[in-house]
């Protein structure tokens, strides 16, 4: 999945980025354009590393080294996927629990049709991932990634001990949902759904799922200040 890799500008206040790691991104970019216009072209278990490599202009040995494992080439995401539902938690506002803000934050993420956070990624680029039994393997492995993720956070933000099992349960009901939306949406868009319909039928499906979980999770992991 493509993600934007561009140097901060200055009205951010953030310092742009060198010469040499301007470069990087833009070949890691590169990489990553070409992977994922070949995949959709002929199909993900039908194009090698040998043959992105060629097609980028690159040696093979440089797309390995930016990207160890084929299949995120296309799922090039993970840290942002992972990190999406523990930010939430984190920074949820006074008198907010852990719930209410992965809610907002979710409906927040259908509103913006975000690729990374929803999953809208179009029907092409859904069907790609679907497609593949490896990249379905791997997208799963990022859902467990962020359910542990989740769970280090709600253990931190509640004062629990590191193996705290109300902390491992409550993420693993919370990502369990959004497992489930994602999953949903990657269906509709496979199915020919345009973002917009998704978009505005999810919204009924999202407060379904969460007040589900309300009765058990609406008091917990409140913040207090």
């Amino acid at each position: 999945m493509l993600v934007g890799m561009s140097a901060p500008s200055a009205e951010t206040g953030t310092p742009a980025l060198g010469l040499r790691a301007r470069k990087k991104a833009q070949t890691r970019q590169n990489i990553s354009n070409t992977a994922t216009r070949l995949f959709l072209d002929r199909g993900y278990d039908n194009v090698t590393i040998a043959e992105i490599a060629q097609a980028a202009e690159v040696a093979k040995m440089t797309v390995t080294n930016y990207f160890p494992r084929k299949e995120d080439l296309v799922l090039d995401i993970h840290d942002a996927f992972v990190a999406g539902p523990a930010t939430a938690v984190r920074e949820r506002q006074p008198g907010e629990s852990a719930l209410a803000a992965l809610r907002r934050a979710y409906l927040a993420a259908v509103a913006a049709k975000d690729a990374v956070l929803a999953g809208f990624s179009g029907p092409d680029f859904a069907a790609l991932i679907t497609g593949s039994p490896a990249l379905v393997a791997r997208l799963r492995e990022f859902h467990e990634d962020r359910e542990r993720h989740l769970f280090q956070v709600l253990a931190e933000e509640t004062g629990s001990t590191a193996d705290d099992f109300a902390a491992r349960i409550a993420a693993a009901l919370l990502s369990g949902v959004h497992r489930v939306l994602f999953e949903e949406v990657l269906r509709r868009t496979v199915a020919g759904e345009p973002n917009e319909a998704i978009a505005a039928s999810l919204a009924e499906r999202v407060a379904a799922a969460f007040d589900t979980l309300e009765p058990a999770l609406g008091d917990y992991a409140v913040r207090t200040n």
